[in-house]
């Protein structure tokens, strides 16, 4: 396994890192068991940062991943949780609450600090709420010595611009910004080397349409999008690669992007992942797939409140 420093924060993260959310059976009902070993197979293999959320699974996804990290030695691996979103359209960025959450948060984590902890998709919540009350309080909770570092989430780039614009973090989390079709995500690294903010990529798979599975009908992307993005998928099918392989090692192999979060309860998986990400990327097949999904390149679909969406 590879490592690259996390911004300013002296991190060495793993390239590959674990999305907890399937553990929260986000995706398919999951096996407890199995999801454990999961995480346990990847940190023998080199991952050492895993990002969860309350929200994932409503709380399952922590508390299952809190059951497998107290088997683990705490120095061991870097954790990674957030606050402010409870449900799919409950959101609560006041100080109270992400006091609060935290605390339940290391209670289902089984510890007593978590490295990073993550305002989750602030597109949802007041900007001024979130610069005047949320960051204020995560600030003091690094210095209670309750996280290390702190930051923000969602999936517009223009919340990050805006938030780096008027205030400080850590951290982003930027998800479904730089994968096969959408790599606007560049666009922001001149301002996070700036402010020397580090950088979590998550969903290289696009939350699924990069893969040769079906698309969930929950998913935000318009038929263009789904259309094309199946057009690559089966070219990949015909030439006898998983598009989901060319993807994972897209994301990995620039090292502008310090770490890509990938998300499975399977151990199968897991090994899978990893492997591809050591494996060498096929050049010439990436090329052509990127040739094919060209006609939505960068096109995303809205999020949140409208002051962000751009």
């Amino acid at each position: 396994m590879r490592y690259r420093k996390l911004g300013n924060t002296g991190l060495d993260v793993s390239v590959l890192s674990y999305g907890a959310s399937s553990l929260g059976s986000v995706f398919r009902e999951i096996n407890e068991t199995e999801g454990i070993r999961t995480v346990h197979t990847a940190i023998d293999n080199g991952i050492n940062l895993i990002d969860v959320s309350p929200y994932y699974g409503l709380t399952k996804a922590e508390t299952v991943l809190g059951k497998a990290l107290n088997e683990i030695s705490r120095d061991k691996f870097i954790l990674s949780t957030k606050a402010g979103r409870y449900g799919e359209k409950h959101f609560d960025f006041s100080k109270k609450r992400i006091m609060g959450s935290l605390e339940e948060s290391l209670t289902r984590l089984q510890t007593d600090y978590v490295d990073i902890l993550l305002l989750h998709d602030i597109e949802f919540g007041s900007f001024d709420q979130i610069i005047e009350e949320a960051i204020p309080a995560l600030q003091q909770l690094k210095q209670d010595g309750k996280i290390r570092f702190f930051g923000v989430s969602g999936l517009p780039l223009s919340i990050f611009e805006r938030v780096l614009h008027q205030s400080e973090v850590d951290v982003i989390l930027s998800y479904c910004h730089y994968c096969l079709n959408d790599t606007s995500l560049l666009s922001l690294i001149p301002l996070l080397e700036e402010k020397k903010t580090g950088l979590m990529n998550a969903s290289p798979l696009s939350m699924g349409l990069l893969s040769s599975m079906p698309v969930a009908n929950w998913h935000p992307a318009d038929k263009e999008i789904r259309m094309i993005c199946k057009q690559a998928a089966d070219f990949c099918l015909e030439h006898g690669v998983d598009i989901s392989k060319l993807a994972i090692q897209f994301a990995v192999h620039n090292k502008q992007i310090p770490t890509t979060l990938v998300s499975t309860a399977s151990e199968e998986n897991m090994i899978k992942n990893i492997v591809w990400t050591e494996e060498p990327m096929d050049v010439e097949l990436v090329e052509k797939v990127l040739d094919i999904l060209k006609p939505i390149h960068n096109k995303t679909w809205p999020s949140g409140n409208n002051e962000y969406v751009k």
